[in-house]
């Protein structure tokens, strides 16, 4: 994936100003920032859920998002939410879904309403959804809001091994607990995105 001087304001509020990173297949990469710093507006332009107002953006491969909203239905079950993207998707099978359902330890719930579902199980299913189709560009915002340690730990094993298949995986947080994870690191700061190490330059 690649961006190249992204720009995006909202009347006067300039929100990116110039925000360019390159990241290649097989990399698993962050980008921190305070709350309001522009990372979900970012996000939104990267898989063109929102119009940047110049610059460029270009992925190759099946792109997948999961949002830090849930894109659920309380009123469907686990297995209609499946269902509904398998045919979306274009999936002869949902054997991908059934293997990261066994590994994020969510199966039983298969029958049950989302709106019965805790908040960690509602995430589990959102990722999910936005990784079953297999996706060689992976966009994800605050991915593990509401995980146990123990599923927080299953999380960062999955990202790794998407990584491992040569997937370009991007982790969006306010958070930079997990830069020894990372291949990259990049914190997005007054509308730009520069690579960062925690404790190096602030």
């Amino acid at each position: 994936m690649r961006v190249s001087g992204v720009h995006k304001s909202y009347g006067a509020r300039r929100v990116l100003r110039g925000v360019s990173l390159a990241l290649g297949p097989g990399t698993l990469a962050g980008v921190v920032g305070e709350n309001g710093a522009g990372k979900t507006t970012l996000l939104r332009i990267l898989c063109g859920q929102t119009a940047a107002d110049s610059g460029a953006v270009e992925h190759r491969g099946r792109l997948g998002y999961c949002p830090q909203e849930t894109v659920l239905n309380d009123f469907l079950t686990v297995e209609q939410h499946l269902r509904y993207f398998q045919v979306a998707y274009g999936l002869s099978s949902m054997r991908r879904a059934e293997e990261l359902m066994e590994e994020l330890h969510f199966s039983g719930y298969r029958q049950s309403r989302v709106a019965v579902l805790s908040g960690g199980t509602r995430q589990k299913l959102n990722l999910t959804l936005a990784l079953m189709h297999d996706p060689q560009v992976l966009l994800l915002d605050e991915p593990y809001q509401g995980f146990d340690w123990e599923t927080y730990l299953r999380f960062w094993s999955v990202a790794g091994r998407l990584r491992d298949r040569g997937c370009c995986v991007l982790v969006v947080s306010h958070l930079a607990w997990d830069a020894d994870r990372l291949d990259a690191l990049y914190r997005l700061h007054d509308g730009v995105a520069a690579p960062w190490r925690p404790g190096r330059g602030g």
